[in-house]
């Protein structure tokens, strides 16, 4: 054991007390009434304890987003990570719909700059939780206190005393938007794609001290992985490492450096049936007590992945390389694409190579791999790629296992759709984060959700807008 393996083990004895006290809490109200369910709310990037295993004691996921919305030119990065928490939230109980506990109409006091969202913005953001999975739209604060740190805090009622109000008349629109959607409430979300976001493998990141002391970026890493399909408006569920992989035809595991017992294992048997695996660089580094693995990294995925991971080398801050795809390779990569802070020097056992680093003394090395594995691939990403790579390489896996989009319409920018369904009808939320009105379109058979009425094509989307349309499953 180490003084690493200690730290999580801390981790780990939180999570377990915390987990064990709201169990010692929801025991007299089980017993007072069995029906009644029970939650605490969530946030993002908690860091103290695995969500994970709290959400055992609770009936339902919930969870609180404040999006700081308008602070970039550009909302889509901003929508792309609250959406892939959203995904999260949903994960957590095995895709079940959770509840958006907080949220606020306006703007916050705690946040660096207490940015107004701009009209339309407080709907939208409210629509892409329900697109995600959630069956309500909650608030703090109903009405903003005349003292104390959270005065200033958005409410639905302002110190003026009415919701005749901008924000108050957004909220009023909002709840008539809701109240349209009865069918909504309880809908799934059919994802085939996973990806792994794993709370212990996080704590363990941060305490390896090395390759990079600063700027791992284990969430913004997920998170340039989960992009490429959100763009895509395919459906993505934001698993753990413990997590069931068989109903997924593709599973992404960013940076794993921590493989706990079982994972190889369950990987292999998902991978033999047909699944594809990818994984990145750094990589089946230890086990769950942070212990390195011997003989070789990744650890007990070398086999599945058909690579010896023998160096990762440490890029400075404003340091790149280049990844360039071989001639007639798989997936159809070209470029060449940037690469910042890590790459990892590898050979390949059994794995193909399908790009290979451009420049540095390892220049000609593979730098992406893939290899078939009974009858499914598993594919190996070496080094930290910008986003026209993920872009080309997703993509090119989206073709090869025909990933179902939400629909079948070429969206522009900043322009995304998400589905949940009843396994009768199909609700498609198209949402527009740019700052300008965009022209879609669609293909047959979609009705407004709002109206009634067929869904007119082509369909004009405002800025800031959110529309939500219905097709037979």
């Amino acid at each position: 054991m180490s003084i690493h393996g200690l730290n999580l083990d801390w981790h780990r004895f939180n999570t377990a007390q915390v987990t064990d006290f709201c169990r010692h809490e929801i025991a007299p109200l089980k017993a007072a009434n069995a029906s009644l369910p029970v939650t605490t709310n969530f946030m993002e990037y908690f860091y103290d304890y695995d969500y994970w295993q709290l959400a055992e004691a609770l009936d339902f996921i919930s969870w609180d987003s404040y999006p700081m919305w308008h602070r970039d030119k550009d909302e889509t990065a901003l929508a792309c990570y609250t959406a892939m928490y959203h995904d999260m939230m949903r994960s957590l109980k095995g895709g079940k719909p959770f509840v958006l506990m907080e949220s606020t109409p306006g703007a916050t006091n705690w946040q660096p700059t207490s940015k107004l969202k701009k009209p339309g913005m407080h709907i939208l953001s409210s629509l892409q939780a329900v697109a995600h999975g959630a069956d309500s739209v909650q608030y703090f604060q109903w009405r903003k206190s005349r003292g104390s740190v959270e005065k200033f805090h958005g409410a639905v009622v302002d110190h003026v005393g009415h919701i005749d109000t901008r924000i108050g008349r957004e909220v009023s629109q909002l709840g008539e938007i809701l109240s349209k959607l009865p069918e909504v409430r309880g809908c799934r979300t059919e994802a085939k794609v996973a990806i792994i976001f794993d709370q212990q493998n996080r704590w363990a990141l941060d305490d390896a001290q090395g390759p990079r002391n600063l700027g791992m970026e284990y969430e913004k890493t997920v998170n340039e992985h989960y992009r490429p399909f959100w763009e895509q408006g395919i459906a993505v569920d934001v698993i753990d490492a413990d997590v069931d992989l068989t109903p997924y035809r593709l599973v992404i595991a960013p940076m794993l450096y921590m493989v706990r017992d079982g994972f190889a294992a369950r990987a292999e048997a998902f991978v033999a049936s047909g699944g594809h695996l990818v994984t990145t660089y750094w990589t089946g580094i230890v086990n769950e007590s942070d212990l390195c693995y011997l003989g070789g990294f990744p650890g007990p995925l070398r086999n599945l992945l058909g690579i010896w991971a023998e160096e990762i080398d440490c890029l400075n801050d404003g340091e790149f390389n280049l990844v360039q795809g071989l001639a007639g390779n798989q997936c159809g990569l070209q470029g060449p694409y940037q690469v910042r802070h890590l790459c990892e020097l590898i050979h390949t056992e059994s794995a193909q190579t399908l790009a290979t680093y451009r420049d540095d003394f390892y220049a000609g090395r593979p730098a992406v791999t893939v290899n078939g594995f009974g009858k499914g691939k598993a594919w190996h990403v070496a080094s930290r790629n910008d986003l026209a790579f993920q872009r080309d390489f997703f993509a090119a896996l989206i073709r090869e296992l025909d990933l179902p989009r939400a629909i079948a319409a070429d969206l522009p920018p900043g322009v995304v759709a998400t589905a949940r369904t009843d396994g009768e009808s199909t609700f498609v939320f198209l949402q527009n984060y740019s700052a300008q009105s965009h022209t879609l379109t669609l293909p047959p058979g979609y009705r407004d959700c709002l109206t009634d009425a067929a869904a007119p094509d082509p369909l004009i989307l405002s800025a800031w807008d959110c529309r939500i349309l219905r097709r037979h499953a």
